[in-house]
């Protein structure tokens, strides 16, 4: 309703017979208002909050619109810099996506419901069947330019959870995938689904010459090399890129311009690799439920088969340029000045294989990379003294009261709550400036530092935008009578199982009056913590 500057969102949903009815629940509105002069606002209501439903991707959570949405459309509205970044599905049919993707989701939604990995499922299952359909959709026009019957075959580099090679694999593509740590939910997946446990090492051992597509999603160390290897496995071979974490060659990339923003230089840097190894690399844009969205893809070369040894050459170049000093110096004769590899990389060029194939099998291209280890290191705070976490947790409390006006309290545990001490809210960065250089370096080993730190401890602190403050649990909300059942009986089994932070350390004492309060006021009113079995019903 552009006249009322009003947008309302009314969700149709098909039946067993084929009809659509309004989801009523789910009904929502995005108002914008004018104030005065230059000032508008904007605003999102929901007639029926009590009753919405949340899926996380088609319907997505009531906070999620009042918190993350709303902030969005006010940025948005005001910003004039171009977008980095292509508009999203711009290489394939959006309607087709949209049929493709109902119909996988559909399918595989009972994947979440049997979950047994500690991840998101929402976001993971759901996730790997946007990529599923934009690869389905993506390949049928393939087959469709090249007059193919047949479906193309893959490699998932890095696959992870398998879901997404479970997918493929469903939907008729031979292929399989291959990680460092096979998971749990690997064995439910059953024999049609082809996963294998093995470390990748970039080099002539981990070729793909009868492969039509590799695929790297959130492939990590590998995604730099996974144009390097699509073009060393064969000239008709492909490749699919989902970058996430940022990695060169040989460890993690280093920034080299501040005037872009970091993700899109590493994917500049990312495709820049695809073109050297005579790729038309194309980007586009996925519609996930992720921040790092953008895929690149190499899918036709820029060049004949006969110059496979000229581009072999390049490519040898390039990741020599790339390189440290301290990797240099490494020994070549193992490494990158290997003998022409275009000899066994262009057969259908009519080129011939070394006169000796035993010599070049199992050549390393880089001893300096570094493959992730087969056992995951916990990194996440969760493994660091709890005396060392006690006194950082102390340090930075202290440091947020007492940057606040100090302010009376006429009762410590349950008088005059309007005078209790809320601290004030330093960014992460005022925060480390606190801190001793051993408790900075001690954290900066730990995935997340400082802030995975202060958000385990969320009992005290609340970390907002790169903001830290002191926890106020009289403004937390009270659960929902929506709240999974799982959750509900968590929550309750938990209660007063863990002294309260605030009652013991807080100059105010806690908020909360220890009736309200889920965490014991002293040790007498402490519970025994209650083991839960889960039940995983498949």
């Amino acid at each position: 309703d552009v006249y009322n500057g009003t947008v309302t969102f009314l969700p149709l949903e098909e039946n067993s017979e084929g009809k659509y009815r309004i989801k009523k629940c789910n009904i929502y509105q995005i108002q914008l208002t004018h104030v005065k002069d230059e000032e508008w606002s904007v605003s999102i209501v929901a007639p029926f909050p009590e009753d919405w439903f949340s899926d996380g991707i088609a319907y997505p959570k009531l906070a999620w619109l009042g918190n993350e949405l709303l902030s969005k459309l006010a940025k948005w509205s005001v910003e004039q810099k171009p977008s980095e970044f292509k508009s999203t599905l711009s290489l394939i049919s959006v309607a087709k996506y949209s049929k493709v993707y109902q119909d996988l989701k559909e399918k595989y939604k009972e994947m979440v419901k049997v979950w047994p990995e500690v991840t998101d499922p929402e976001k993971f299952v759901y996730e790997d069947v946007a990529i599923a359909t934009y690869l389905l959709i993506l390949w049928e026009e393939e087959r469709k330019e090249k007059g193919l019957t047949k479906k193309q075959s893959f490699v998932d580099l890095g696959c992870g959870n398998g879901l997404l090679v479970h997918i493929l694999n469903n939907e008729g593509h031979s292929g399989k995938g291959i990680d460092v740590r096979r998971r749990k939910i690997w064995d439910m997946y059953g024999p049609e689904t082809h996963l294998k446990e093995s470390t990748i090492m970039p080099g002539d051992s981990h070729l793909f010459p009868d492969t039509d597509w590799l695929i790297g999603n959130h492939s990590d160390e590998l995604t730099p090399w996974i144009p390097v290897i699509a073009a060393r496995s064969s000239y008709s071979c492909c490749y699919f890129v989902l970058p996430c974490c940022f990695f060169d060659f040989h460890g993690k990339y280093s920034r080299r311009q501040s005037k872009k923003t970091q993700y899109r230089e590493y994917l500049d840097f990312v495709a820049q690799v695809g073109f050297v190894c005579g790729f038309h690399v194309e980007e586009d844009c996925l519609r996930i439920p992720s921040t790092k969205r953008v895929c690149l893809i190499g899918k036709r070369r820029t060049y004949p088969p006969t110059e496979c040894s000229l581009i072999d050459k390049q490519i040898t170049q390039y990741i020599n340029d790339r390189q440290t000093c301290a990797a240099v110096i490494c020994d070549r004769r193992v490494g990158l000045n290997h003998k022409d590899h275009s000899d066994g990389l262009c057969k259908e060029a009519g080129s011939e294989l070394p006169e000796n194939e035993s010599e070049t099998a199992g050549r390393i291209w880089m001893p300096a990379f570094h493959p992730r280890e087969k056992v995951e290191q916990i990194r996440n705070c969760a493994s660091l003294p709890q005396d060392f976490v006690d006194d950082v947790v102390l340090s930075v409390a202290n440091l947020l009261l007492n940057a606040a006006p100090q302010k009376s309290c006429s009762n410590m545990h349950g008088g005059n709550m309007n005078t209790w001490n809320q601290g004030e809210s330093l960014s992460l960065k005022e925060v480390a400036e606190h801190l001793n250089k051993e408790t900075l370096k001690r954290l900066k080993s730990e995935y997340g530092g400082l802030q995975t730190l202060l958000k385990n401890n969320h009992q005290v602190f609340e970390v907002l935008n790169g903001r830290v403050h002191i926890r106020d649990w009289r403004k937390e909300k009270p659960s929902r009578k929506t709240k999974p059942e799982v959750k509900r009986r968590l929550s309750a089994e938990a209660f007063k199982t863990r002294l309260c932070w605030f009652f013991i350390h807080h100059p105010d004492g806690c908020s909360l009056p220890s009736e309200s309060c889920p965490y014991a006021h002293g040790t007498e009113e402490l519970r025994q913590s209650q083991i839960i079995k889960k039940k995983k019903h498949i």
